[in-house]
């Protein structure tokens, strides 16, 4: 699976578990109340983990793209037809500003990354 939906089901986990310990809480079950708090917790440790795994990930990626020797904006005739402009240039990988990366590069317009210039 992947990490995105792993760090959800990991939200929707800790969500749930704060609802039951309300729950207990209010019905003064302590038994309940311990059982709740430590999920809460173990569950809490691993969506740090899967988190930072992200951030490692996302990091490595940025710092790979940054590395390649050329970069240019893509104008919008070569976005028009990205197909061609791929096949054309090998080993081309093109940023779009409102992806994940694209913030993360703090990129303003549509970037193309390659090995060689284009």
């Amino acid at each position: 699976m992947s990490l995105k939906n792993d760090i959800q089901q990991l939200n929707n986990r800790i969500d749930t578990c704060h609802h039951k310990l309300d729950a207990a809480k209010t019905r003064g079950d302590s038994a309940m109340i311990t059982k709740f708090t430590d999920d809460i917790d173990r569950l809490t440790k691993q969506l740090k983990s899967l988190k930072h795994k992200a951030e490692y990930d996302l990091n490595k990626e940025r710092k790979e793209l940054s590395d390649m020797a050329f970069s240019r904006e893509i104008t919008k005739e070569e976005q028009a037809d990205l197909g061609k402009l791929k096949k054309k240039v090998k080993g081309l990988v093109v940023v779009h500003p409102m992806t994940k990366i694209g913030k993360a590069m703090r990129i303003e317009v549509m970037t193309g990354f390659a090995p060689k210039p284009f």
